[in-house]
């Protein structure tokens, strides 16, 4: 597992497209396991730390923190935009996904939870827009691309 700033240290370029996707707009969504280990999905906000990680939070006593406070494997997807008909605005999207620790609370007893990130993730279209385009990293890979045509 790995903190963002490893991340960044290990593949900066891939790191930056991550980052532009995840804060092009407030709302992430995110999937975790429910008691039953059906999936849930969620929204939540992502937050890029100056030290270095990367965190989620949740409003006391919500559904999504009582999951991750019972298996904390997550996965994140960035905020989305419509590709429309020819994908030829389409930015791409990213997917981050790990184990989260909890931190101490936040104001007014929010959960807040730092990630160890196992999977980093950017899909978008090639620069000549024909193909689709899959950056991925892992801490034990490193850094992969595959082009989709």
């Amino acid at each position: 597992m790995a903190s963002w700033r490893e991340v960044e240290e290990a593949t900066p370029d891939l790191a930056a497209v991550v980052r532009a996707a995840f804060t092009a707009a407030r709302h992430a969504t995110m999937a975790t396991l429910r008691a039953s280990g059906a999936p849930r999905i969620s929204g939540t906000e992502v937050e890029f730390g100056d030290d270095g990680e990367l965190r989620i939070g949740s409003m006391p006593g919500a559904r999504k923190a009582q999951d991750l406070l019972r298996d904390p494997r997550v996965a994140l997807h960035s905020p989305t935009a419509d590709p429309g008909e020819d994908g030829s605005t389409w930015p791409g999207e990213a997917k981050v996904a790990g184990r989260v620790v909890e931190e101490a609370p936040g104001d007014g007893g929010a959960h807040v939870f730092r990630l160890d990130l196992t999977e980093v993730v950017w899909t978008g279209l090639t620069d000549d827009r024909t193909a689709l385009r899959i950056r991925s990293w892992h801490p034990d890979r490193g850094q992969e691309e595959h082009i989709r045509t």
